[in-house]
């Protein structure tokens, strides 16, 4: 298998338990608190990167690098989980992972300015037409609805960015997707202990499954995905490259929401969801 073929596996895989997270988390919501979900996830998936992490040796990370862990940690999971469970809650699955899709469009252009990574003509008209599959899904009713689940899910795209390019430094210093995901996390769920009673106390009185859900979110669309998205971003010659892979968020978000919570997709998901795909196709094959 070759470096471009595993690179692809793994962005897939990646964004399919990245969209099972949204419908998942709302199933979750209806017992845990947004703050207290964001702490549970991330220490679930600390424990399970660690387990994954110490038998292949990896590296204590040095004392000059803390701080940018810190800020890795802070941005990818803390932040990102606490601006994302809370903006859930007042918009769908889908609604909810087509704003997170902007997150390539703001990668490509920070990651064009501060690695110099050249993108063709060509893929820009794909990221653009791409953008247009995504306004499509959140147009077709004819309105948007402005509101706060909005702008705390925005925020969370725009810190999603700055992680993205924050990965990108980490990996260039030295440090494996293994090692970075893992010390990132543990720092996002120090930042999150705060909550961390909260979270206890939910967890005792709470039913199968909510615990087997956000178990779910901690192991699989955390843990898993990341490590995954940490090993492509490694494989790609630019950061474009994978995080384009996330145009395809929403139609699997869509899916999934229908088959959990019984969330109906509209002609428009399917329209602008073959036009992600296509855009994904063609900026893979011409775009770079």
């Amino acid at each position: 298998m070759n470096q471009k073929l595993k690179m692809n596996i793994m962005a897939v895989f990646t964004v399919f338990f990245w969209a099972s997270s949204f419908p998942v988390t709302k199933v979750a919501m209806t017992h845990y608190t947004p703050n207290s979900i964001s702490f549970i996830r991330c220490t679930v998936a600390s424990i399970l990167l660690l387990i994954i992490g110490i038998p292949n040796h990896i590296r204590k990370p040095q004392k000059k690098d803390i701080l940018w862990f810190l800020l890795s940690g802070g941005l990818g999971f803390a932040i990102y989980m606490i601006f994302l469970n809370n903006g859930i809650q007042t918009l769908t699955s889908a609604t909810s992972s087509i704003i997170i899709t902007t997150t390539p469009i703001m990668t490509t252009v920070v990651a064009s300015k501060c690695y110099g990574e050249k993108i063709k003509k060509v893929g820009w008209l794909t990221i653009a037409l791409a953008f247009v599959g995504v306004l499509i899904l959140m147009l077709w009713d004819g309105v948007v609805s402005i509101n706060i689940g909005l702008i705390w899910t925005i925020g969370a795209a725009i810190v999603f960015c700055c992680y993205n390019i924050l990965n990108r430094k980490l990996y260039s210093i030295g440090y494996t997707a293994l090692e970075i995901v893992t010390y990132s996390m543990i720092c996002g769920s120090i930042l999150l202990t705060s909550f961390s009673l909260q979270g206890v106390v939910q967890i005792i009185t709470s039913q199968p499954k909510h615990i087997l859900s956000v178990i779910y979110l901690g192991a699989m669309p955390s843990a898993i995905a990341y490590l995954l998205w940490g090993k492509a971003m490694s494989l790609a010659d630019k950061t474009s490259e994978v995080t384009n892979f996330m145009f395809v968020t929403p139609l699997f978000s869509t899916v999934l929401g229908f088959i959990l919570l019984k969330e109906i997709p509209n002609m428009g998901t399917f329209i602008g969801g073959t036009i992600i795909i296509l855009s994904i196709f063609i900026f893979n094959l011409k775009g770079k």
